[in-house]
């Protein structure tokens, strides 16, 4: 668009540039054919021809510079005046001199105006008024109507070009303003990109810590279950190898199908058409008879159903904290507390085993490296909850749970 316009302006100046030459031809014309004082006429006209070919064709480019335009310009109207006063007929050439008023800087483009008004008055009026004051007066007004009327245009002309020039800058700005959403649009695809690879690695790492502790919270204490049944079987009398191989293929089954709830992310099984309290119950019982220690659920508040992601994160919890009971702590009694107050809902395992010092590292805790634990953690924290655990070596240990009560 700009450059566009650009090239209509070259144009424009073309036209006006061979419009000057050819009416200071046509008036020379004229005046030699009928006039005389031939030799003043070919003089003033070749000079004035010389003077607008050395400024418009072989160095336009001084127009640009506003000291030297006024130079041109006054030489010019100079040049006019004395063609005019030579033979009226070169007024149809001096009206051209509006055409360099544009050249002057904006204070003096007034003035330009008022003198190619007084030169192309003149013209019209036959040349200079003689003495009286009535040819003074027509004069003065000829010339006063030029001005009015070349203001006018001039005016005109100048709100057109300031409309240009400032169209022209709305052009680049909309041009740079496009480059730049085109540059932001690349950066957005790429970083829209970016992102989208990086919820898939969080979505896959996200399941794989899913699959982990799902696996981690039934099939691996399954199996563990299953073996200590089977090995316990293996020393013991008939009827007792029967019950322990009874109880193992219970606990196959059982792992079994939390294994398919798992994969298809399901709530744990014993939360289906049950109440977390009923559910925790069930859970503790089924441990307490599996490993001989007594195991007892205490519910305060109010019970509620609240989500699933709720009641799955405090059943797991309590049933990791009972697992790491069984493994570890040799103890006799484990109590189970579950808490309804107001806006969370809290889960308390406490045994009276041998406890172990939280402080301690490099695995030493329990034989499977602490894992347990950090899914624990991972499980509780994933609902803007916290995981507390308390224990010292000899006084047991209490795990405690805390998440938002989010109803269902």
């Amino acid at each position: 668009m700009s450059s566009r316009l650009e090239a209509w302006e070259r144009h424009e100046r073309a036209v006006f540039v061979g419009m000057r030459f050819a009416l200071l031809a046509i008036c020379t014309i004229i005046t030699l054919f009928i006039g005389s004082n031939r030799l003043a006429v070919v003089a003033l006209s070749g000079a004035t021809a010389l003077w607008l070919v050395w400024w418009d064709v072989v160095h336009p480019e001084r127009r640009e510079r506003p000291a030297l335009a006024g130079i041109h310009f006054a030489v010019l109207v100079v040049l006019m005046a004395a063609l005019v006063l030579l033979a009226p007929w070169y007024g149809f050439f001096t009206f051209t001199g509006y055409f360099s008023v544009i050249w002057l800087a904006d204070p003096w483009k007034p003035v330009g105006v008022a003198a190619v008004a007084v030169v192309t008055g003149t013209s019209q009026n036959g040349g200079l008024p003689a003495g009286d004051a009535g040819s003074w007066a027509i004069w003065a007004i000829i010339v006063l109507v030029n001005c009015a009327v070349a203001g006018a245009i001039m005016f005109f002309a100048w709100v057109d070009e300031v409309q240009k020039e400032k169209q022209a800058r709305l052009v680049d700005e909309l041009t740079e303003a496009n480059r730049r959403l085109e540059e932001s649009l690349r950066e957005n695809a790429g970083l829209h990109a970016q992102l989208l690879a990086q919820a898939r690695e969080a979505g896959v790492l996200d399941e794989r810590q899913r699959m982990a502790s799902e696996i981690h919270d039934t099939l691996a204490q399954g199996l563990t279950g299953i073996i200590t049944q089977l090995e316990a079987a293996e020393h013991g009398t008939p009827g007792e190898q029967r019950r322990r191989v009874d109880t193992a293929a219970r606990l196959a089954r059982e792992s079994l199908s939390e294994a398919r709830r798992s994969v298809q992310a399901l709530a744990p099984e014993p939360l289906e058409g049950a109440l977390l309290p009923d559910a925790l119950a069930d859970v503790a019982q089924r441990w307490s008879t599996l490993h001989g220690v007594a195991a007892s659920v205490t519910t305060t508040g109010a019970p509620r159903t609240m989500c699933a992601e709720v009641e799955g994160t405090l059943l797991r919890t309590a049933q990791e904290a009972l697992a790491n009971v069984a493994k570890h702590a040799h103890a006799t009694r484990v109590g189970l507390t579950l808490s309804y107050m107001g806006d969370v809902v809290s889960l308390d395992v406490r045994d009276d085993g041998v406890g172990f010092d939280p402080a301690a590292r490099n695995g030493h805790r329990h034989p499977d490296g602490g894992f347990g634990l950090t899914a624990m953690r991972q499980r509780v924290q994933g609902l803007s909850g916290t995981l507390e655990i308390e224990s010292e070596p000899g006084a047991g240990t209490a795990v405690s749970a805390t998440v938002p009560a989010v109803p269902a």
